[in-house]
């Protein structure tokens, strides 16, 4: 086995070098997860704004079955969109097991609860006067809805660096969904796996330092745009 030194070394070579094999693993994965987080998040906007500002027959079931959705393992859910999209399962002739739609499918499973959590308690912040006002002044609910969200969209920022952090990160649901077949549905993390058990940790270090910068930018951009909201206050 290489030193600890040596290896992350040549991980960094290999980074720099452009290696197209390694860079089409990240391509995919930033692909799936980008796209699964904006399909997600219309939706996942619209159920956090209503649980914020209505109560209704049913409301409590809706948050309690959405935090237990956040609970699950995503291996759970990689296994029970297996079982719907196997050639047996009730969607199998749609094919889309290991595919990259099935990862997305999957993402958005994963990545959807966290969402609705954070924006019903973004929008919670905010006076449920806001709407009625809004509306008194003529504006349409799509407009108010937007509005509403500005006043809180640094905790929208944060929703969404959370979520796109938890579901690019995730290898469970990938591995099974997915099939981690090269070029195509290998993604960061089952890459990292893979390449783990064969005993060649270059590329995986080179994944991995991937997703720590990743991760580092990510909420380096949450911190300067908060940054920014309170200078402007002050000033």
């Amino acid at each position: 086995m290489e030193s600890i030194s040596q290896a992350t070394f040549d991980a960094l070579a290999l980074l720099m070098s452009g290696d197209a094999a390694l860079w089409g693993i990240i391509l995919v994965s930033f692909k799936v997860s980008l796209t699964a987080l904006l399909l997600a998040l219309p939706a996942a906007l619209a159920l956090g704004f209503v649980l914020s500002f209505w109560r209704f027959p049913g409301h409590w079931m809706i948050v309690t079955l959405n935090n237990t959705l956040l609970a699950i393992p995503t291996v759970v859910i990689g296994l029970i969109l297996v079982l719907l999209l196997s050639r047996n399962g009730p969607f199998g002739d749609l094919r889309l097991l290991f595919t990259q739609p099935a990862m997305i499918i999957g993402q958005i499973l994963i990545c959807f609860p966290l969402l609705v959590t954070m924006l019903h308690a973004a929008y919670q912040g905010v006076s449920r006067h806001a709407w009625e006002t809004a509306r008194t002044l003529g504006c349409s609910r799509l407009k108010t809805l937007w509005l509403i969200t500005r006043e809180v969209k640094f905790s929208v920022l944060a929703a969404l660096v959370a979520a796109f952090g938890r579901i690019v990160a995730e290898v469970g649901c990938a591995m099974m969904v997915g099939g981690n077949i090269a070029g195509y549905t290998r993604t960061i993390t089952t890459s990292i796996a893979l390449e783990t058990t064969k005993g060649e940790y270059v590329q995986g270090i080179a994944l991995g330092i991937v997703l720590l910068v990743l991760a580092l930018l990510l909420n380096l951009l949450v911190g300067i745009s908060r940054g920014r909201s309170i200078q402007g206050v002050s000033q």
